[in-house]
């Protein structure tokens, strides 16, 4: 088998890499793009199997991609899918590195975080496109000799074809040009001392089957170059970590969620009642302002009850957007910290006019546990949505994004949501009927007496029923109070069924 050679390097002129490109990444960054996105990377980035590459001195964030590479062989411009595949000479393996340390000086064209020196290495060996079946791939990379990497090319959001055929219509593709098609699941980062090797097979039929790249080996370690004061010096946030490796707690941070544990019997006793009766009581406590107003939910006829996790949306402004839309944004961490029985409640102002969910996150929602979400902006993908198990609250439908309207800002603080205050920790109550807001240290107290109401409600609604007239029986006077206690009495076990 033909390998990656130092020849062979020296003759691409370009390499293009491709952002997203597999379901199980996607699916882990919380969005799945319609179409694909591009970023170059230098040709001297380029680098051989068994080579090593620097951690920029400063920098923390060396992530790693292993990916399948194409090398072109013939000269593609404005070529169809059906036609693309033949223009490829041959795939490789490819470790696509970057630094995150540097990609806020980049504005998305990551010039720097991802075109330092050795920081594309190819290889070792180069499996002929010819006979190759581009659906049946499997790529594989390990850190230190463990596997954190196994995907195959039937988890592709973009074929291989689709992707040369799209560059084509923009640019020509040359012979040598290279592209990374996108990594899957499970990229994280590497120190100091760590070994990555990245191999590509064809374990499918075909005359194909059985060939492998081998691994391509890449050693890390550290610079030594100090940053001059003319550059872009490293600087991260937590959320650059938690994007590098891939979540908070690979990251190594703790969890910013508050304590909102809501015991299982509050619970019950919070969705035995209606929220009509539930406003009633905290009407009597003074408590008007306590309903979100305005919603729609997914899943008629059920109840719901937790606690209540903020997240805010600001409305939309181009520079802020830009530094706080991307990545693992707002949004995306207050879903990801999600846990057992606790509602996501947003606040976008009441703008239905873009989606401040979609499908991916509310199913990443369900995943964690999370009892419901409510919002007061629209939702996207309101069939996917609907078909999941947990109920959303939504203000209405709209295809567009949330950079359409909305910059996702902060998590856990006292937001405003369809006209109600809602600080974490309150507790969330939801229906057919609508939505409240109740403190947490009136919930048990609220519960209670609307379960007494409701059961008074019923004794009420059978002397209706019986016959009898409303005036003196709703609300009751003394003769019928009295009437009522014999009636308790003997329905004391439906009474405590109740409770």
């Amino acid at each position: 088998m033909e390998q990656v050679s130092a020849e062979l390097l020296s003759t691409v002129r370009k390499v293009i890499a491709v952002h997203l490109a597999y379901k199980s990444r996607a699916e882990q960054r919380g969005r799945i793009p319609s179409h694909p996105s591009y970023f170059l990377k230098a040709p001297s980035s380029l680098s051989l199997s068994g080579s090593v590459v620097e951690r920029p001195v400063g920098c923390e964030l060396l992530a790693y991609e292993g990916e399948i590479a194409l090398v072109i062989a013939k000269a593609a411009r404005r070529v169809s899918p059906a036609e693309a595949w033949s223009h490829i000479g041959h795939v490789t393996a490819a470790n696509d590195l970057g630094v995150y340390d540097l990609k806020y000086a980049d504005k998305g064209s990551n010039v720097r975080s991802k075109s330092g020196d050795g920081f594309t290495p190819l290889g070792p060996g180069l499996i002929p496109a010819a006979g190759l079946d581009p659906h049946a791939l499997r790529l594989r990379t390990w850190l230190n000799g463990e596997l954190v990497q196994d995907d195959t090319t039937a988890g592709l959001l973009f074929s291989f074809s689709q992707i040369v055929a799209d560059l084509s219509q923009l640019m020509t593709l040359e012979p040598g040009d290279v592209i990374l098609t996108g990594t899957p699941a499970g990229s994280s980062v590497a120190v100091p001392g760590d070994v990555l090797e990245v191999q590509l097979d064809s374990p499918g039929t075909g005359p194909s089957t059985g060939l492998s790249t081998g691994r391509l080996r890449t050693s890390v370690v550290q610079g030594s170059g100090e940053w001059t004061g003319y550059d872009a010096v490293p600087r991260i946030s937590d959320a650059d970590r938690v994007d590098a490796w891939g979540s908070a707690e690979a990251a190594g941070l703790a969890s910013t969620s508050p304590s909102t544990a809501l015991s299982a019997e509050l619970q019950q006793k919070l969705i035995s009642v209606g929220t009509a009766t539930l406003s009633s009581q905290l009407r009597k406590r003074g408590f008007n302002n306590i309903h979100i107003e305005g919603l729609s939910c997914t899943k008629a006829g059920l109840r719901i009850a937790g606690t209540a996790r903020t997240l805010r949306f600001v409305p939309f402004r181009e520079d802020l957007f830009a530094a706080h839309g991307g990545g693992f944004n707002a949004q995306k961490r207050a879903i990801d910290s999600l846990n057992d029985g606790e509602i996501l409640v947003m606040e976008a102002r009441g703008d239905p006019t873009a989606g401040t969910l979609g499908d991916l996150l509310a199913l990443r929602a369900q995943v964690r546990g999370a009892a419901a979400i409510v919002t007061d902006g629209g939702v996207r993908d309101l069939t996917e949505i609907a078909a999941l198990d947990i109920p959303v609250f939504h203000h209405g439908t709209h295809p567009a994004v949330l950079g359409r309207r909305h910059v996702p800002w902060d998590t856990d603080l006292t937001i405003s949501c369809g006209g109600a205050t809602v600080q974490p920790g309150d507790i969330i109550v939801g229906d057919d009927t609508g939505v409240l807001v109740i403190p947490a240290s009136l919930a048990q107290e609220v519960a209670d007496a609307a379960i007494a109401q409701e059961h008074e409600e019923k004794f009420i609604a059978e002397m209706v029923a019986q016959g009898h007239g409303i005036q003196g029986l709703f609300p009751m006077n003394a003769t019928w109070r009295a009437t009522f206690t014999e009636w308790e009495s003997s329905h004391s076990e439906q009474k405590g069924g109740l409770g």
